[in-house]
């Protein structure tokens, strides 16, 4: 088939030099894949390299504490990918010895294993004839056959990796898969692609009909939810407080400052009256605020409009650490970003 044969030839000659690419071991794909969801290979990059140098062996993953795992991973998001990535590795080295599943139905019965991944795994390290897709593979597929179904709705979902599965090349099914991601990435990209030097562009139903800019085709984004975080950075005699998130929502495991959420942007006044700050520290304690506006950071669902007050108080309701301690606990990447700016305001 003219379509895959051409991806392959151009991957052969364009493709990128990325340390996983070097190895068929399920364990390295595995982790890259699970990495690289949701984010960019250059992001994603040092971040494999951390965990591969830290945990060169499934059974080392399996053994590290959660804590140390998710401080390797902060800053990369979706933190629920780490605690997943912890959990099967220890399914995979105390009930598997050590051993990844070699089919693409039993890797997807792994925790955190979707049909991405499972489909890279079994196609790379197994050869087995089974299709990719992820946003790069929508977008090729979407462009080169000139189809406007929806890639997340749930025929949208269906349809394309039942034209995925029909397109590969069975002989070359690893190559193929890495191929055609690769040609999203870098030649058939998200915004203003180079079609004039696309192996494809004679055969390309959204060039033919000017709708590359337009596909693929998207349903409207669910409606982002405004939070607005006020949090409590006690600073008395180098001592503060961090807390570890429970519960099912974001940034599960990681720890943060005490945390006051509240239905709007609030001032001084309204906060030290707030029965939660009351239930960490008295109403007269000293406290300013350290950032004068507020700081929105924008998760995919949510938009976090944050406050970080400084306290200074002898009395908390809280356990206590010592401020040199504190680089040691994995935060939220909003946390770090602060610790950061703080330690420079305080120099």
């Amino acid at each position: 088939m003219k379509f895959s044969k051409e991806l392959i030839d151009w991957y052969l000659k364009n493709n990128r030099e990325l340390p996983w690419r070097k190895t068929k071991n399920p364990y390295y794909i595995w982790l890259s894949e699970i990495m690289l969801q949701q984010t960019r290979v250059a992001q994603g990059l040092p971040y494999y390299l951390k965990f591969t140098e830290a945990f060169p062996t499934v059974f080392d993953l399996a053994n590290a504490d959660e804590e140390y795992v998710l401080k390797l991973w902060q800053g990369l998001g979706y933190y629920s990918r780490a605690r997943n990535l912890h959990f099967t590795a220890k399914h995979i080295a105390n009930n598997l010895d050590g051993e990844f599943p070699k089919t693409y139905k039993e890797l997807l019965k792994l925790k955190g294993v979707g049909d991405y991944t499972a489909s890279a795994i079994a196609s790379i390290c197994y050869n087995e004839p089974t299709a990719v897709v992820d946003g790069n593979v929508y977008r090729v597929l979407s462009r080169y056959y000139g189809i406007d179904t929806a890639i997340n709705s749930t025929k949208g979902v269906k349809d394309f990796k039942e034209l995925a599965q029909q397109v590969i090349d069975a002989d070359r099914i690893g190559i193929y898969n890495q191929a055609i991601m690769d040609f999203g990435a870098i030649q058939c990209k998200p915004k203003s692609p180079d079609c004039t030097v696309c192996p494809l562009n004679t055969s390309c139903v959204a060039l033919e009909k000017d709708k590359v800019n337009i596909l693929p085709v998207k349903e409207k984004k669910l409606k982002v939810k405004k939070r607005f975080f006020n949090y409590l950075v006690l600073n008395t005699d180098n001592k503060t407080i961090l807390k570890k998130r429970e519960g099912k929502g974001i940034w599960e495991g990681l720890f943060e400052f005490p945390l006051v959420e509240t239905s709007k942007s609030i001032e001084v006044e309204e906060l030290i009256t707030n029965i939660d700050f009351l239930g960490f520290f008295p109403k007269d304690v000293k406290i300013k605020l350290f950032n004068a506006k507020d700081i929105v950071h924008k998760l995919s669902h949510q938009h976090l409009h944050t406050k970080f007050w400084i306290i200074d108080s002898e009395t908390t309701t809280e356990q206590i650490i010592n401020w040199s301690n504190v680089e040691t606990y994995p935060v939220p990447i909003l946390i770090h970003k602060f610790l950061n700016e703080y330690k420079i305001s305080k120099n």
